[in-house]
């Protein structure tokens, strides 16, 4: 009986080798830099396109951790690559600078239409105090002796954003120009977890609160919240006092605009990216319902969401992304959580 054939082995022993070939190849890139800014969604957002550019393209990446000040710096020096959630409403100024320097570029509004506020309230507070509906009441002793708290000094307390956070800055000069730091104490959490832990705590003992949410926040989603009236936006107070209401957020996915020609592909599928609301929000709920890691939601929300995925990559990348998610493969370029 003759042999079989030695090209039986030549197929599998083939992919075998051109799979060696494209680790080595892209072992040898250099790694397109995702921002890590320091909020959930940010972070998720991260660790999907992270795996989508890995995956469906051949690059490796990885990530900067940091403030939106420092990593939108960065971002401008070379130093990042992308940035997946670039708040344009809270970052104008800025980005007009960068872009008119040809520093930064905009791949598209990743979601938009998301309020945020400083001044929220819990609806069952205004339920038991009706007449409180407006930032101006806060300057009423009555008021700030309902949101006071053991370590405001008689001052009604506001939870304001972590210190990474581009509203932390805002928050302060509304505060200061709507003529409210003699009557407000602002408490500073560590981070969004801490935020919201501070909000669902006093929350479920219908205790009062004050702070700062958006839309986007497992708190806002969640729970059941009113906002105080203030004045309404104009890009004039903006620029100057920012004694008036944020203007709904548009986030931008901003990057570098040496990506366009150094990886054409990975910057198609970013200026494909866009969330509705709905897919946004889930995003937080996942790690504050499932406390899940950034990469666990990633591979949770790619397995769920192929229909919106795969209409941002090309054939052949989808199939090859598809594929590494049956094979329970992670991204090399995942920081350790």
């Amino acid at each position: 009986m003759m042999a079989k054939p030695a090209r039986f082995f030549f197929i599998p022993l083939l992919a075998i080798l051109l799979a060696g070939y494209g680790i080595a190849v892209m072992a040898q890139q250099q790694p397109i830099i995702f921002s890590d800014l320091a909020w959930d969604t940010a972070r998720a957002q991260n660790r999907i396109a992270q795996y989508m550019v890995e995956k469906g393209y051949g690059y490796p990446t990885d990530v900067l951790p940091g403030s939106m000040t420092g990593l939108f710096q960065a971002l401008r020096q070379g130093e990042t690559d992308v940035m997946m959630e670039f708040w344009l409403s809270t970052n104008t100024q800025n980005w007009q600078k960068a872009a008119i320097a040809g520093e930064v570029v905009s791949l598209g509004v990743n979601v938009g239409g998301i309020l945020q506020s400083a001044f929220m309230i819990p609806a069952y507070v205004q339920e038991a105090h009706p007449e409180l509906d407006s930032i101006e009441d806060l300057k009423q002793e009555q008021y700030q002796r309902l949101f006071a708290a053991s370590d405001s000094g008689g001052k009604a307390r506001l939870m304001t954003c972590p210190t990474s956070w581009a509203c932390h800055d805002i928050n302060q000069m509304q505060i200061a120009g709507y003529g409210l730091a003699e009557h407000i104490h602002v408490a500073v959490p560590e981070s969004e977890a801490a935020l919201n832990s501070d909000l669902f705590d006093l929350y479920a003992k219908e205790a009062p609160w004050l702070g700062y949410l958006d839309d986007s926040m497992a708190t806002a989603i969640k729970l059941d919240m009113v906002q105080l009236a203030e004045p309404p936006h104009s890009a004039l107070c903006w620029a100057t006092t920012k004694a008036c209401a944020y203007d709904r957020a548009r986030i931008l996915i901003a990057a570098r605009p040496a990506l366009l020609e150094r990886a054409p592909e990975v910057t198609r599928m970013l200026r494909a990216w866009t969330l509705n609301a709905a897919l946004y929000s889930d995003l937080s709920l996942q790690g504050t319902d499932r406390g899940a890691s950034h990469a666990d939601i990633a591979i949770g929300w790619l397995n769920e969401n192929e229909a919106v995925w795969s209409q941002w990559v090309t054939e052949e990348a989808a199939i090859a992304i598809r594929e590494a998610l049956d094979r329970g493969e992670r991204a090399e370029g995942w920081p350790d959580e």
